[in-house]
């Protein structure tokens, strides 16, 4: 747990609340069952359950299509605020790190299996958008001792668009919105391939960058090793000292 002693320990010791947004009621520890963790465990469960929605009635009935999408919406906007409750009051646990992309995964990825099984989305946009979900939380997982790849404004923009499209969908739409619901969804494809792109040059910028500072670090703990060894670098350098000068000598005899 990074920047949580509460719960990296898992003692009960309070952690300060910046800015009194939240009563210490709600937000006093950084422990598994704190506010933040409870959306993304809710998040967790409503899969199944939009699931069930999406699906019930052969999948096309538009009442229960409507209450899918209203477990959707939720499911994103629970997204939203369990990561700036975590961030924000300190709530940041090992749970959360792992559940939390967990759950973003496994809404999304639902929903786009379900439409492309009811044959509303085809399966090689499903493929492209899950691809590339998991290729870059195992491609997080490759450079994570080298760094951290930031979240960027592209990729935000792009779990917008897939929210927005992957939502348009879920809805039984007719007409010009089920037009509008097309383009959006192109546009967050062509998003995930690009910032997906992105992510892959970030990851090998920041392996590469890593790889030369532990190889710099080798080189300068050999060195100093060296110097600190006797008849290390500074025995070498007396031992050639005394060789040339006996060298000179006889050279002059």
């Amino acid at each position: 747990m990074t920047g949580a002693p509460a719960s990296a320990t898992g003692g009960s010791g309070a952690t300060p609340v910046r800015g009194g947004k939240l009563g210490t009621a709600a937000v006093n520890q950084a422990s598994l069952w704190n506010v933040a963790n409870l959306l993304t465990m809710a998040r967790l469960v409503l899969v199944p359950g939009f699931v069930m929605l999406l699906l019930h009635n052969g999948g096309y009935d538009p009442a229960w299509r409507s209450f899918a999408w209203a477990a959707f919406a939720i499911a994103m906007i629970t997204d939203l605020f369990d990561g700036h409750l975590a961030r924000t009051y300190n709530l940041v646990t090992d749970f959360g790190k792992i559940a939390d992309p967990i759950a973003d995964k496994a809404i999304m990825g639902a929903a786009l299996i379900c439409l492309s099984y009811l044959g509303d989305l085809p399966w090689w946009v499903t493929g492209v958008i899950l691809f590339r979900e998991l290729g870059i939380t195992v491609l997080r997982f490759w450079v994570i001792r080298h760094g951290v790849i930031p979240a960027s404004r592209g990729g935000k923009m792009k779990t917008l668009a897939q929210g927005t499209a992957v939502g348009m969908y879920v809805l039984a739409l007719t007409g010009p919105l089920a037009t509008l619901r097309f383009w959006v969804m192109a546009v967050a494809v062509v998003l995930t391939v690009v910032t997906g792109l992105d992510y892959v040059r970030q990851a090998i910028v920041l392996r590469r960058q890593g790889l030369a500072a532990e190889r710099s670090a080798a080189a300068q703990e050999a060195v100093e090793a060296a110097a600190e060894t006797p008849g290390g670098a500074g025995g070498a350098d007396r031992v050639s000292g005394t060789s040339g000068a006996r060298g000179a000598a006889e050279a002059e005899r």
